[in-house]
């Protein structure tokens, strides 16, 4: 495990328990996991073999210890969560019906929520390749938008490269709101990590290549566009390759894209694994279980041979999208 200033990647934003309604008992039922997507994205990023690190804070409850348990079971560094004895531990609940998942959180005054700038590790975030926060970061209250943003000023001043999902919530603030704090990150985001969806509600878009362009325009260096059963769009300046979703039998879409996002940057950046199989086949990569953070991929969750691996691909699908996220590494140097 990583340690203090031993870390590629440090994620920032708000973990929690998760209640996932399993379909038994006439949807009584539910089965208890975690969640919190900058929470999922670190716990991908580290099963991809990326030294991460976290940086939240917990209440001094029983579901903070099972997210400290988590975090050690799974070799993410937790010295930056604080924690705070006069809050609690986020939680949400997930519910399922012909129409999708749909979430209910409990997590107003979160520990979480209450994080202020002071509480930043300044040497560990500098010490950092890559900070990683999200929308949900930005919007859970208006101490953990001042803390995102320093921690964000800290990162580049230091030269530590910037990932940003935009994961839209509009419980959680105004679109008019949300539409200027993403915008003003995505700007300086060296990854972006947008939904389909998010930009959707955002720019009135729907066309993805036009969204791309939108975050290219805006400042992004790199975007990783997610758009669910129609793949991913992964773009620079330079250039731009489709990546079509690999098949699969989704069982449970919660945290997809965050398992996405995590896996993304720890092989964009070559901080994981030293990988023998064509990028794409990663970020292919689907949930295959329930809950947000028990069915990320590891690099041996596919074991089918090669071969058969690849036989959907398009001709130059494997050339086309390695060449392409090797410009993109090299964009986001740049």
């Amino acid at each position: 495990m990583a340690s203090g200033g031993n870390v590629d990647i440090l994620a920032l934003g708000e973990p929690m328990v998760e209640f996932n309604q399993t379909g038994a008992g006439d949807g009584r039922l539910y089965l208890q996991g975690f969640g919190g997507d900058t929470s999922n994205f670190a716990i991908a990023a580290a099963r991809q073999g990326a030294r991460v690190g976290y940086l939240s804070a917990l209440g001094a409850d029983r579901h903070g210890e099972m997210l400290r348990a988590l975090w050690r079971d799974e070799g993410v560094d937790q010295s930056g969560v604080r924690t705070d004895a006069d809050a609690y531990t986020a939680v949400y609940f997930v519910s399922h019906d012909a129409g999708g998942h749909h979430f209910d959180f409990v997590r107003r005054g979160s520990a979480a929520s209450r994080m202020r700038p002071a509480d930043l590790p300044r040497d560990a975030i500098e010490a950092a390749q890559v900070l990683h926060l999200s929308g949900i970061s930005l919007a859970i209250s208006a101490s953990a938008l001042d803390t995102c943003t320093a921690a964000i000023d800290l990162a580049r001043a230091a030269g530590v490269k910037v990932s940003f999902d935009t994961n839209l919530r509009l419980k959680l603030w105004p679109v008019e709101r949300a539409r200027e704090a993403i915008g003003r990150v995505i700007a300086i985001a060296d990854i972006c990590l947008p939904s389909h969806d998010d930009l959707a509600t955002l720019t009135g878009l729907d066309d993805p290549e036009a969204m791309v362009d939108h975050c290219l325009r805006l400042g992004a260096k790199v975007v990783a566009l997610k758009h669910g059963a129609r793949g991913a769009w992964i773009a620079d300046a330079n250039g731009r390759v489709h990546v079509p979703p690999h098949p699969c039998t989704p069982v449970d879409a919660t945290g997809a894209g965050d398992t996405f996002g995590g896996a993304f940057v720890a092989v964009a950046f070559g901080l994981g694994h030293r990988h023998r199989e064509p990028f794409g086949e990663v970020i292919g990569s689907q949930l295959r279980g329930s809950g947000g953070s028990a069915s990320h991929p590891t690099r041996r969750t596919d074991r089918r041979p090669a071969a058969r691996r690849a036989r959907r691909r398009p001709d130059g699908y494997c050339e086309n999208l390695g060449a392409q996220i090797e410009r993109c590494r090299h964009a986001s140097d740049s």
